[in-house]
């Protein structure tokens, strides 16, 4: 596997992991007890940190990309596995 193609699926798993645990560990003004600012949504994060978050993301694509760099060179789970629907009729007549 070439590396810009290990660099896109990083890349990938990153956008995927930031997103997904973007609502973690956020709170909003009721939960943390502090006062609303005028015209602030209730629902706002007070305690919203991007650099943990980028900091989280980058861990867990590192692990997500090792694991599909390794079962790609090793061929742990493959298309074959992944194929549970039953073929077509023409292809069992064949």
């Amino acid at each position: 596997m070439q590396i810009t193609s290990i660099l896109a699926i990083y890349f990938l798993f990153w956008v995927f992991s930031a997103f997904l645990m973007l609502p973690f560990g956020v709170r909003t003004a009721e939960e943390a007890g502090e006062p609303l600012v005028p015209g602030q949504a209730e629902s706002a994060p007070v305690n919203f940190n991007p650099r943990r978050l980028a900091a989280r993301a980058t861990v867990v694509a590192a692990v997500l990309t090792t694991l599909f760099v390794v079962n790609y060179e090793q061929g742990w789970v493959t298309m074959a596995d992944l194929d549970f629907l039953p073929k077509p009729p023409s292809v069992l007549n064949d």
